[in-house]
């Protein structure tokens, strides 16, 4: 029989510690989001191009991927609350200037800037929250952080609709900064300050370095390439020098004495288990469900405000289940979760990949309702089962760590497959676009126009110089492009989720015990 702690009696203070963790890290899950939805509206309003979206989503990920563990380890040395509420400020500020830039090279800047504030801040919330909480409760505490954070996360595109709508896609931006003024008051009166005892008195500054310019060098290649093409030296010396960078920075983490990665932490079967699920599920996510909103908006006609309410039925399954979940963590284990979850993640996405073009919003219920609905049954069985996996699998003091390497892994992924899936669906569009027959029947200037264009997706404009009726067989092909691509889009992110269940099962032990802890290992049927 299992010897569980008893659960002790949860304060007012308690709920407190999560509200500042919560709020705080809705800042950024909001943000991301919410700025899918608005992506046409900022496409429009600042003649953004289709690889301008990519670096206007992609330049706030590279830098919170690259150094967010930098930002846990930074918390753990000098201190979680410290770093945490730094961490707000700089994401407050930088969110004001994202709000009012005027170009999409302003923009791009101020979300590289607030990817530095991102970086400093997400390890830290859930850091703070594993590390407050005991056994007892803290499967109870990670799936409440869960539910919360995933019901902001996933309302995002409800309000980015709505806002992108009514031309006021820049309060996207500013929606952070009392958001983060409300946390910062949380944290300053019932937080305690938290560290890692056992830390290193160095920060790992070179590995900081290497993990940035993997993730730029590979990130750059891929999003450039369709464009300037992939034989080019500035593309290709791109790619290879990301390749070598992230192979160096994994050599120096194995040797360094003050790793920002520690390589020991892998030992674990289920810290392994559980990031390599991350890398493959949250890639798949983040680079498919940056097509999702384009493909509602532009190619299926929704209006803004619909296609964020499109997405609701994601949300109430997501949070209905988060609620639930920690707990049934805490009595059976994550290990069936891991697999169901991912599973039915992977069915959701063939179904999308399966849509076509509709009849717009009319056809919303026989159409993507389902494919979305058991997206967000999926992401609710999988979310806090993996983040009790990840932070229980490793000894309390490195609890800072742990969620600098998991969001890491998530960032990094997402970095990598937005770059990777949007620089196939630039390619795959492009070319599919002017190998159309409808396409090369047109005269040569209005060709060249839309070769020169394609890069703007399904935002591509059609050539004024032709009659109404061959205007309409245009734009009815850069929609049917648009739709085929983002098939190829979705069976790709569907064979991510598929293999991420196969590793879950392979890896992730159903007994979450950290990897130095001595105590007597239970075996299933005991702990169950």
């Amino acid at each position: 029989m299992s010897d569980k702690p008893k659960r002790k009696r949860r304060s007012a203070t308690d709920y407190w510690v999560l509200f500042a963790t919560i709020s705080a890290s809705s800042m950024a899950f909001i943000g991301g989001s919410a700025l899918n939805v608005a992506l046409p509206a900022i496409q429009r309003d600042l003649g953004a191009t289709g690889a301008d979206l990519l670096w206007i989503v992609n330049s706030y990920a590279l830098l919170l991927a690259a150094l967010i563990l930098v930002g846990g380890s930074l918390g753990d040395h000098y201190g979680r609350k410290r770093i945490y509420g730094m961490g707000i400020i700089v994401f407050m500020v930088t969110s004001f200037i994202c709000g009012i830039a005027p170009s999409t090279e302003i923009l791009i800047l101020a979300r590289v800037a607030q990817g530095i504030g991102g970086a400093m801040m997400i390890p830290g919330s859930l850091a703070i929250v594993s590390a407050y909480f005991d056994d007892s409760n803290r499967g109870w505490a990670i799936g409440l952080w869960s539910a919360f954070t995933m019901m902001t996360s996933v309302a995002g595109p409800i309000l980015g609709g709505w806002l992108a709508e009514n031309d006021l896609w820049r309060f996207v931006f500013f929606i952070n900064i009392p958001l983060g003024i409300v946390s910062l008051l949380a944290l300053v009166r019932f937080v305690p300050e938290s560290y890692d005892e056992e830390a290193s008195d160095q920060l790992d500054i070179l590995g900081a370095v290497l993990a940035t310019l993997g993730l730029a060098g590979f990130t750059f290649g891929f999003i450039e390439g369709p464009q300037r093409g992939f034989e080019n030296p500035i593309v290709l010396g791109s790619i290879i020098g990301g390749i070598l960078a992230l192979v160096v920075f994994v050599w120096h983490e194995n040797r360094s004495d003050h790793p920002m990665m520690p390589l020991s932490l892998f030992s674990s079967r289920t810290f392994s288990g559980a990031n390599i699920l991350t890398l493959l599920l949250y890639g798949a996510l983040g680079g498919a469900l940056f097509f999702l909103p384009l493909n509602l908006i532009q190619v299926q006609g929704y209006a803004e405000s619909v296609a964020g309410f499109a997405t609701l039925p994601m949300t109430i399954f997501m949070v209905g289940l988060s609620f639930f979940m920690g707990d049934i963590v805490d009595r059976y284990g994550p290990r069936l979760p891991l697999i169901i979850g991912p599973l039915i993640v992977t069915v959701a996405f063939v179904l999308f990949g399966l849509v076509g073009i509709t009849d717009g919003q009319d056809a919303y219920w026989m159409t993507f309702f389902l494919p979305i609905s058991l997206f967000g049954i999926g992401m609710g069985i999988t979310v806090a089962p993996l983040t009790t996996s990840v932070m229980g699998s490793v000894p309390q003091h490195n609890a800072g760590i742990a969620s600098g390497i998991n969001n890491a892994m998530s960032r990094s992924s997402q970095v990598l497959a937005v770059a990777i899936m949007g620089g196939i669906a630039l390619l795959v569009f492009g070319q599919s676009l002017m190998e159309n027959p409808i396409v090369t029947e047109l005269p040569q200037d209005a060709q060249t126009q839309l070769s020169e264009d394609s890069s703007n997706l399904a935002g591509t404009p059609v050539p004024d110089t032709l009659d109404e009726s061959t205007q309409q067989d245009v734009s009815q092909v850069i929609r049917e492009v648009f739709a085929h691509t983002f098939s190829i889009i979705m069976f790709i992110a569907a064979g991510m989720c598929l293999a991420s269940a196969i590793f879950a099962g392979l890896l992730v032990e159903n007994v979450i015990k950290p990897k130095n802890d001595d105590t007597p290992e239970l075996s299933e049927a005991e702990a169950t």
